[in-house]
């Protein structure tokens, strides 16, 4: 978000309409091992638009315990590609494709299942394969269809829903849905379920530290039932680089705050003037090496490794996460992480770009996300119909926008707003609202002086865009445990 004095913010879209295809094949095969004895199940099916498709695949075990495996096809046209992979590393030679185990999924014991997948693209046409190998044996059972009962899903299921996960013991948002995971272009929870955090952003530390004492945090948690504090540390601008170890441990405070009430803590490297990310490599580093080898043992922390990208190219922020997601796989190899996108994370449009750019060539990386950010008194249809053309290709988490205009200011477009997060409650994605502070601007949820007199809770202490956030965040998650 801007700094006090704050720039501008530009943002420009093109929307496209996405339709969806489905089709699926069946092949059973035999166990690594050739035993006569033993054989799987696979199970591969799309949902494909012009131009692309998501490939979802179902390996189930029906013999002897497995240990490492590598899924393999060739797809029947030569046009078709494989653009973007989860849950397994995914490699293609001309038209044949390999999928190779991860470490959480290699193992598979008799009749126990792994779902698996992958965005593709096609030119010319887009069947499905219908033969397969595992460990190179090849398939023997034939080919088919899901059975009417299940029917092909519209979007990517979730990777391996823990079989054994038992129900939940506690009410907050942490405690229903732990450790969370990337799966297709959802973020999903520990049962493999497809899910959507509402929260709300904190202003730059440096200015407004006193707006989050525990008193406030209890109203946001309580009061707001919020299920995400995105906690924005300013790296520039009299943040981080002045101080780095007074800023980590402001951070790390917050995160364990939020995690004491049952809440997910955001940890924003809140990076905008410059817009080059690769500026802030050795900062970032640090700081991500720092604050992952402290946290690595919590549920409940997310990573969103550059805030607001601008004025260098998509491949320029590519290197950057690259560099970076190592650091903290290094301490946490299961916290989601999100990388901003070009434009002032406007998924590239902002610089005459589009989300084309990132499916094309999407950050080497398994469990991540991409940045989308908004204004809803500035950015509307046109706004909208690029995020849902993108999102039925990429994971997208909206980790700032705000309910005014795109300075942060002005009044606030309850039209515009509602449109907003009702597309992003359809779509599952997840967001947090700019900003939980008393700052004056018409973004901010506080009414000028709250944080200094320290009462947090009620309607009374809210702004018009403070009052609409919480009556949208308060209504119930419903988050899906089976």
């Amino acid at each position: 978000m801007f700094s006090i004095p704050r720039p501008s913010r530009r943002h420009l879209f093109v929307g496209a309409a996405v339709g969806a295809l489905a089709v699926a094949a069946t092949a059973v095969l035999p166990s690594p091992d050739a035993m006569a004895a033993t054989g799987c199940a696979v199970t591969y099916t799309t949902n494909s638009w012009q131009g692309g498709f998501t490939a979802t695949v179902t390996v189930k075990n029906l013999g002897d315990p497995v240990n490492g495996w590598t899924l393999g096809f060739t797809f029947p046209d030569s046009g078709q590609r494989v653009v973007q992979g989860w849950s397994a590393t995914w490699q293609q030679s001309g038209s044949a494709v390999t999928g190779r185990s991860l470490d959480y999924n290699g193992s598979l014991g008799t009749g126990a299942s792994t779902t698996v997948g992958f965005n593709g693209s096609w030119a010319g046409s887009n069947p499905s394969p219908t033969a397969f190998t595992l460990n190179g044996t090849a398939c023997t059972g034939g080919t088919g269809t899901p059975p009417p009962s299940t029917p092909p899903p519209t979007t990517p299921p979730p990777t391996t829903p823990p079989p054994t996960t038992p129900p939940p013991t506690g009410t907050t948002p942490v405690a229903i849905n732990g450790q969370l995971r990337v799966c297709g272009v959802n973020l999903c929870n520990q049962y493999g379920r497809p899910i959507q955090l509402r929260g709300m952003s904190t202003h730059g530390l440096q200015w407004f530290a006193n707006c989050y004492p525990d008193a406030s945090l209890d109203a946001l948690a309580d009061d707001w039932q919020a299920d995400l504090l995105r906690i924005s540390m300013y790296v520039q601008e009299q943040g981080y680089e002045t101080n780095p170890a007074g800023f980590t441990a402001q951070v790390n405070s917050l995160v364990d705050k939020a995690e004491a009430r049952g809440m997910y803590a955001l940890v924003d490297f809140h990076t905008l003037t410059p817009g080059d990310p690769t500026y802030n490599l050795e900062r970032a580093k640090t700081f991500f090496a720092t604050v992952s080898a402290r946290n690595a043992a919590k549920k409940n922390v997310i990573y969103e490794i550059t805030n607001e990208p601008n004025g260098v190219s998509w491949s320029t922020i590519r290197t950057y996460a690259e560099q970076v997601i190592p650091v903290i796989r290094a301490n946490d190899p299961d916290a989601v992480v999100i990388v901003g996108t070009r434009g002032w994370s406007s998924l590239g449009v902002s610089e005459g770009g589009n989300s084309d750019e990132i499916v094309n060539n999407p950050v080497r990386a398994e469990n991540i996300m991409y940045t989308f950010h908004f204004y809803a008194a500035s950015h509307k249809d046109n706004y909208r119909n690029e995020v849902q053309r993108a999102a039925a290709r990429l994971p997208l988490f909206v980790t700032e926008f705000g309910t005014v205009t795109y300075t942060g200011d002005g009044a606030v477009d309850t039209a515009s707003s509602n449109a907003w997060l009702d597309l992003l409650d359809r779509l599952k994605i997840s967001y947090a609202n700019w900003t939980y502070s008393d700052a004056p601007e018409g973004s901010a949820a506080l009414r000028p002086g709250t944080c200094a007199a320290g009462t947090f809770t009620g309607t009374s202490v809210l702004t018009e865009s403070g009052a609409f956030m919480r009556n949208r965040i308060r209504t119930p998650d419903s988050f899906p445990t089976s």
